[in-house]
């Protein structure tokens, strides 16, 4: 589990797994076992991960039928979107981003 928090909102947490996947779209070391992105990377770091959760929306749109209850053909289990794990993250951030606060990970 990571955890990220930020003084401007509550802590929000996920699986390691797509924590990396997260910080990689928003180009930090996925590795990195803490950081901070800075109030001066916040608008960046909420841009790339938008523009993320639109390329996965668009890309899937021809093959999915957009429902929640969607099921993946090859685990039998449904399907949970970058956007569903993306946007409390990106809430923080933009919670962060308001109130000129950072966001940390691991400390």
């Amino acid at each position: 589990m990571i955890t990220f928090k930020s003084q401007a909102s509550g802590d929000v947490m996920m699986f390691a797994k797509n924590a990396k996947e997260l910080l990689r779209i928003i180009g930090k070391d996925p590795e990195a076992t803490q950081g901070v992105v800075t109030v001066d990377q916040l608008p960046d770091a909420i841009a790339r991960l938008r523009d993320a959760i639109e390329a996965d929306k668009s890309s899937r749109a021809d093959r999915d039928s957009g429902e929640p209850d969607a099921v993946d053909p090859g685990t039998g289990q449904a399907r949970i979107h970058l956007a569903q794990r993306a946007i409390p993250f990106l809430e923080l951030m933009q919670y962060a981003l308001d109130d000129d606060k950072p966001v940390t990970w691991g400390v």
